[in-house]
């Protein structure tokens, strides 16, 4: 529902031996030691710094699961992730740091990245392999700081995922071998069908996911929904198509998107219907109009995060870059810069979720 095709204009608990894998890493990200075996996000840049007393995101909660309607930990109990996401990286790659990356795990207290690889656009389509490893080299720089990591294959246009099922194939058996035994993972596997039918997205779905368990049977996987992930709202469905046609495979969510100065009473309805029914992660949301910029509508998105609180729904703010729209956090030109923290980088969004993240 963000821009489509414009690039910037200006400046369970698991058990056995995957799961004791998964257990030694998140000990390791405990004792800061993970941080020693990544390579710096940017070359020279210092190495991440050690996790911090209290216990991370990551470290408290573990391996991830869907339980019922809700995301769970390792413990079982209901957890919300609130975090955020990245531009595309074939665009602001430089705008996720080492810098920019202790500032959200630290300052801005979040939980979660959303690591976001266009397929087209100049995105995976051009060079896969280059593609796959930046995406990489940024789940690893969350970890490394006690953040879970939404690996997001952000189709959009075409609008069906079934034109880049070859690509979405291979792009997920290699991020899924990597990450097998790491807890802190979440697939995306289609940001923004449209134009298509639920059943098509559905059947999408259910050749992916065994892609994915092939290799890492036991993380979340996140699936689109129609209509730009709105549960069909936005092409004149709702939730109900799903509801009564659900994707045949367990331990997923299903994602919704929405920016709150154009989506208004319906969609928030339809969210808290969908969320009554089904395991729901709002994987995209932004406070200004559907196309990531305009006015922000901050009490309208406060319906939306109250909702979403009170129904441990977890979610990821649109975007982590300084993008000249509303809809991006740091002001034009801060990701050239070394200065993350605080506020005074910030537009007036980025100080509006910022404060949402931390709270």
């Amino acid at each position: 529902m963000h821009q489509r095709t414009t690039p910037p204009t200006t400046p369970t608990v698991t058990t056995g031996r995957r799961g004791m894998a998964r257990k030694a890493l998140l000990a390791a990200s405990a004792l800061g030691v993970v941080t020693a075996l990544m390579a710096p996000v940017r070359a020279g840049a210092a190495p991440a710094p050690a996790a911090p007393t209290a216990a991370t995101p990551l470290a408290a909660n573990g391996q991830l699961s869907v339980c019922g309607r809700q995301l769970c930990n390792a413990s079982g109990q209901a957890v919300a992730l609130n975090g955020m996401s990245t531009h595309g990286t074939q665009w602001y790659a430089q705008c996720v740091t080492d810098g920019s990356l202790d500032a959200l795990a630290q300052d801005w207290r979040s939980d979660v990245l959303r690591v976001s690889t266009y397929v087209q656009e100049g995105g995976y389509e051009t060079d896969p392999a280059g593609f796959t490893a930046r995406a990489q080299k940024f789940v690893d720089a969350a970890h490394a700081r006690g953040m879970y990591a939404v690996i997001d294959w952000h189709m959009l246009t075409p609008g069906d995922p079934n034109a880049n099922l070859d690509r979405a194939k291979t792009f997920f058996t290699a991020m899924a071998k990597k990450y097998k035994n790491h807890p802190g993972v979440l697939y995306e596997i289609a940001n923004e069908p449209s134009g298509v039918s639920w059943s098509a997205i559905k059947s999408y779905a259910e050749q992916i996911i065994p892609v994915i368990r092939a290799q890492d049977p036991d993380a979340v996987v996140l699936v689109g929904t129609r209509a730009w992930s709105s549960f069909g709202v936005s092409e004149g469905s709702n939730e109900s198509e799903v509801v009564n046609n659900p994707v045949n495979a367990s331990n997923i969510m299903y994602t919704f998107h929405f920016y709150a100065a154009s989506h208004r009473e319906e969609y928030l309805n339809t969210l808290d219907r969908a969320s009554d029914r089904l395991p729901v992660f709002v994987t995209e949301f932004g406070t200004q109009n559907y196309a990531g910029e305009g006015a922000n509508d901050f009490t309208m998105s406060q319906r939306y995060l109250d909702l979403m609180k009170r129904k441990k729904i977890s979610w990821t703010n649109w975007n982590y870059s300084d993008d000249h729209r509303s809809g991006a956090v740091f002001k034009t030109g801060t990701c050239n810069g070394g200065n993350w923290a605080g506020t005074g980088v910030l537009k007036e969004a980025g100080v509006w979720i910022r404060d949402r993240i931390r709270q």
